[in-house]
């Protein structure tokens, strides 16, 4: 046999660290992640999220990665010209605030330095710090198209946002006007709900008197935030609360300024919440602006942007909002208006970057027109165009669509896309354009001014299927692979992004972006906990990877996974998902061994068998391999992988590699290597895209034990992913070694449950039935496996001997005579009593599974816990009752 290249050491043990980092130069060298275009093929294309620039690898960009990397290998395996490219996002409030905390530590504002200064100090901090998070995803193994790379402030992006600003502006879906928004006073920026973190604090519930205006009577309201009743335009109650029917339309005078305000009826009012009675702030409430708009009532806004009072406020003006609090609820209590005040914990919004107490402010913005976009874009998925996974996530889909907002994309910030709007000075013009203007098209006055904002960072994301691919030019990249084909990310902005991404995709290009949304759950702690870093319980990806391998991670996380689910991740999963990658090395590295003098390995690639061992278990990877195609393309990949894993560990490994080594020593009938190779090789090919780094160091390290297949590519990155072939299906060599393993698997738990020592050969008498026949052809196997000698048939020996076990077995029975070596009797009591204890056990467990008051207040993890408890007692009664059936 000729090889083609030196055979490779196989190391004793598979080493993460000295293989992940040279696999990865060596794809990266073969040019593998850089898809070429082929008319005649249709390309698969995942365009990934750009992670904030700013960011370091966390779990769900590791969740992310895997999920997307699987995908794109399975593509690439499969013959498609196959694209997955990477970019990042310039990430606006994130990167500023880092930047500006980098400035203060030497004692300096952004101020200090001035708008076009800072920004010039941002982009250093980009060029030097930007790139981590790519080095990071790939030591996960992403394989994606580091040449295409994006960024959103590339001047390719920049001319998309431009591009799709003016014309947006020009067919008037994008205003400006005053609207309230979630305001930061320290980032002295608008933020989106996504940048607002809610957190459970322990407040006060103030209920403070408001007497009516020239007669008797007063309404208590209650409010956690006493200094906004300086903005107070009006007392509301519901219309149908009994308890307020003579109030509506009467006046009240709003405490500390004075000032008569009316009482209004309007639906939205909580009956149940405080007293009934609602202040109404129109200019610091989302709720109490909407009251507003439809009430007709003053909007009036008692805050500057930095947190302080301004001249509304009175007596308190200049006093930060937190500082005049406590100043107003002693005024309210020495004029007799403060009625009680009591402990409450309610939901606060903080500011996702900085952690400020988010501020509601009603301020001028620009915003996009939403209705007439999104009736297209929630077509395409009404349609069946676009497919979300999971399929409830489109329910939430409509929804939002059918209750959308005008979309508020300005930020007061420096760092992003700055707004393309000038103003003149002069005559008030305001100028939309893809070039910069000199003059005033109007008056040609050369005074203009330029919006200060930057837009949304969800602005550019949102074009990112088709600006990281040249749009608005005519690329062929454009041509050839927009529309891309899965977006995949995660459940908690299927509004903030995808839906953003279908919505500008289908305006900009007159196409949907993508035609399958896959959405990913959350990576939860053992517990089932969200990890935050205020929690103490986040796991670092990078860390994980040191210890246990960037493949164990990977398989970790996409084990039992399926979309939309969230998923826990412990130690026990990692060491798990270690193990199996050490198992496929062991294995690999048997059957490496055992061929390195084998010489009858000409046609392993086209397998042909004869033996019936060797027909089980070609048959067994074909079923496996149809089952994995079909999990794969359902995008059920927890189950696909699960499927190979269970083929690999239990079939061939505990089986096919135990009876081949019987086959081998024996060195009798055709020989199994071929068989050994052709499988090994074939699950390397259909684990690798879930474990891309040791299936590749194992595949080229068999190449060199193998005579050269036909058209076989230099790495298993492109190698094709295994097909079905029907025809070695075989239902007889299946049902016949499955009787035989299920033979020898119960005389296995036949010794261990009654501590029969390995080495003490048992008898085995076989009845009559199919059991007969399968046993006299593999005799040399389970006399090998199961450690039984010797093997009779009951034809031969007439009566069964006293002190046997039957084993009843689905093709027949087989007698093991245990005289001398068990005492029955002792067992079938010992048994027996076992079997009273897990009743007892059974009972006040199912008791206690059925207790409501305990499923509502126990963790979750103690009642999963409890669950499996019970199982595992159903599962050894099971087993009890079996074994004294037997004896």
């Amino acid at each position: 046999m000729t090889q083609t290249k030196p055979r490779r050491e196989i190391p004793k043990a598979y080493d993460p660290q000295a293989v992940e980092q040279r696999t990865y130069q060596f794809w990266l060298d073969g040019g593998y992640f850089t898809p070429e275009i082929d008319r005649s093929k249709k390309p698969f294309v995942v365009i990934m999220p750009p992670p904030n620039v700013t960011g370091a690898l966390h779990m769900g960009h590791a969740l992310t990665t895997a999920l997307e990397d699987l995908m794109v290998r399975w593509h690439r395996m499969k013959g498609e010209p196959t694209l997955f490219l990477p970019g990042s996002d310039h990430a606006g409030i994130a990167t500023q605030v880092v930047v500006e905390r980098a400035l203060a530590s030497d004692g300096i504002t952004r101020h200090d330095l001035g708008r076009e200064k800072f920004v010039e100090r941002v982009w250093q901090w980009v060029d030097e710090y930007g790139g981590t998070i790519y080095e990071q995803l790939k030591r996960l193994g992403a394989s994606c198209d580091w040449t295409r790379t994006g960024f959103t402030l590339d001047e390719g992006p920049s001319k998309a946002v431009r591009t799709t600003f003016v014309n947006l502006f020009k067919k008037g879906l994008i205003y400006r006007g005053e609207r309230i928004t979630s305001w930061c006073p320290r980032c002295r920026t608008a933020l989106s709900d996504l940048e607002v973190k809610h957190r459970e604090e322990a407040g006060k519930l103030y209920y403070i008197r408001y007497r009516l205006k020239d007669e008797d009577g007063e309404l208590v309201v209650a409010t956690t935030r006493p200094e906004t009743l300086l903005g107070d335009t009006a007392v509301a109650v519901n219309p149908e609360d009994d308890r307020y029917e003579g109030f509506i339309g009467k006046e009240v005078i709003l405490p500390v300024l004075g000032r008569a305000i009316p009482v209004i009826g309007d639906a939205a009012v909580e009956t149940e919440f405080g007293t009934g009675a609602l202040k109404v702030t129109p200019g610091h409430d989302p709720a109490d602006f909407e009251i507003g708009q439809r009430n007709g009532l003053p909007t009036i806004n008692i805050m500057e942007l930095d947190g302080t009072l301004n001249s509304e406020a009175g007596p308190y003006a200049g006093q930060e909002r937190f500082e005049a609090r406590p100043n107003i609820v002693r005024q309210l209590e020495e004029d007799g208006l403060l009625e009680k005040v009591e402990p409450f914990t309610h939901s606060v919004g903080h500011c996702d970057r900085c952690d400020e107490v988010v501020e509601p402010l009603v301020t001028l913005q620009w915003y996009v027109k939403m209705e007439p976009l999104a009736k297209p874009a929630r077509d395409a998925v009404a349609q069946g165009d676009i497919r979300i996974l999971p399929e409830h996530f489109t329910k939430v889909y409509f929804n939002w669509m059918d209750n959308i907002r005008d979309w508020c994309i300005s930020r007061q910030l420096w760092w992003g896309h700055r707004i393309p709007v000038w103003y003149c000075r002069d005559c008030n013009e305001v100028i939309v354009e893809m070039d910069d203007p000199s003059t005033c098209p109007n008056c040609k006055s050369a005074n203009l001014e330029r919006d200060p904002d930057v837009l949304d960072t969800w602005f550019s994301s949102g074009l990112w299927t088709h600006s990281t691919l040249g749009w608005p030019e005519q690329t062929e990249d454009l041509d050839y692979f927009y529309p891309t084909s899965v977006m995949e990310t995660g459940y908690d902005i299927l509004f903030f992004w995808v839906a953003r991404m279908i919505v500008m995709g289908i305006e900009n290009m007159g196409e949907n972006p993508f035609h399958t949304v896959y959405l990913h759950g959350l990576v939860l702690d053992p517990e089932g906990v969200k990890m935050s870093k205020t929690k103490g319980n986040v796991l670092d990806p990078l860390e994980l990877i040191d210890i246990y391998g960037a493949d164990a991670l990977r398989f970790a996380l996409t084990t039992g996974n399926s979309p939309g689910n969230n998923m826990r991740l412990d130690e026990r999963k990692l060491e798990s998902s270690r193990n199996f990658a050490n198992k496929l090395w062991n294995s690999a590295r048997f059957v490496m061994l055992n061929l390195e003098n084998a010489t009858n390995l000409d046609g392993w690639h086209e397998p042909r068998p004869i033996h019936r061992q060797d027909r089980w278990i070609i048959s067994r990877l074909n079923r496996v391999i149809s089952e994995t195609q079909l999990h794969m393309e359902e995008y059920q990949f927890g189950e696909a992988q699960r499927v190979v894993h269970d083929f690999l560990w239990g079939e061939y490994c505990d089986w096919y590699i135990e009876m081949a080594k019987v086959r081998v020593r024996s060195d009798d009938g055709p020989s199994p290597l071929p068989y050994l190779a052709y499988v090994l090789e074939r699950v390397l090919r259909l684990l690798h895209p879930f474990m891309p780094f040791v299936t590749e160091e194992v595949w080229q390290s068999l190449s060199d034990y193998l005579p050269l297949e036909p058209d076989r590519p230099d790495a298993l990155i492109v190698a094709a992913y295994p097909e079905v072939d029907a025809s070695l299906f075989d239902a007889d060599a299946e049902s016949e070694i499955g009787t035989a393993i299920e033979l020898v698997r119960a005389i296995r738990n036949l010794r261990a449950e009654f501590r029969i020592q390995p080495n003490q050969r048992l008898e085995a008498v076989v009845e009559s039935g199919e059991i007969v026949e399968v046993t006299r052809a593999e005799e040399e196997m389970i006399r090998a496996l199961a450690r039984v000698e010797p093997i009779t048939y009951a034809s031969d020996e007439g009566e069964a001997k006293s002190d046997s076990v039957a084993l009843v077995l689905s093709a027949g029975t087989v007698n093991i005579p245990l005289g001398g070596l068990v005492d029955l009797q002792k067992e079938r009591e010992r048994l027996s009593d076992e079997r009273s204890d897990i009743d007892a056990s059974f009972e006040n467990l199912t008791r206690r599974l059925s207790d409501e008051q305990f499923l509502s207040k126990a963790p979750e993890e103690v009642v999963e816990r409890e669950r499996l408890r019970l199982e595992g007692l159903e599962e050894r009664k099971g087993r009890i009752d079996e074994i004294l059936s037997r004896l």
